[in-house]
């Protein structure tokens, strides 16, 4: 018997919904391209594996290349992690995950020397039965060093949200206190003619007001 249309709409969307699931486990972010001097940059390379499945051996190298200059190594992961000689001698930490989805690298102590191009090469070698393709990708990072960090224009924004947002709020408060003020002095204004009134009123015509008592 045929399943009914509701039961294969509901299986296809499980199946969409599970799919999209377990696709989304890695996801490539491209890395900042501006540091401070005298912190800490990590340089982001995500590689996501395609198939996540099969097993692979992956080798990452990282290149830096200087304005005007040519690409020379600084770091390799090779089953170990390597540094070359170079200006970042002592300074590069690595923060690859243990998947190798993340393979990125940290620049400690930026200096303003530090700008330039880094290349992130990876090459995945996937260990299937009868054969073993060979995949290579590459992300180009463009760090820009500089001696103090710029003002946020989020941060701009916010600051003139907030100081906007006091002075509505003090306008309103003034406000208030000046209708408050006002409608006490008619207050006080309307007790006191009535009070004038009734003192106005001869002392005879006061008793005449007198509420008759019934016996």
């Amino acid at each position: 018997m045929a399943a009914p249309p509701r039961l294969l709409c509901a299986s296809w969307l499980a199946l969409v919904l599970w799919a999209g699931f377990c696709s989304a486990v890695c996801v490539e972010v491209p890395s900042e391209t501006e540091a401070v001097q005298g912190t800490h940059m990590k340089l982001l390379c995500i590689s996501c594996m395609k198939r996540e499945e099969v097993t692979a051996s992956t080798v990452v190298e990282w290149f830096y290349r200087p304005e005007g200059g040519k690409d020379e190594p600084i770091y390799e992961y090779r089953k170990a992690n390597h540094e070359f000689p170079s200006r970042f001698s002592g300074r590069l930490q690595w923060n690859g995950s243990k998947d190798m989805q993340d393979v990125s690298i940290t620049v400690l102590n930026v200096t303003l020397n530090d700008s330039g191009i880094y290349t992130c090469n990876i090459t995945r070698e996937f260990e299937f039965e009868i054969h073993r393709p060979l995949f290579t990708s590459s992300r180009l990072i463009h760090l820009t060093v500089v001696e103090e960090a710029g003002e946020d224009f989020t941060s701009v924004i916010s600051e003139i949200m907030m100081y906007i947002l006091l002075v509505f709020l003090t306008l309103w408060l003034l406000i208030e206190m000046v209708y408050c003020y006002r409608k006490v002095s008619k207050a006080e204004e309307a007790a006191q003619e009535n009070a004038t009134d009734y003192l106005a009123i001869p002392s005879e015509n006061k008793e005449n007001c007198a509420v008759p008592v019934e016996e």
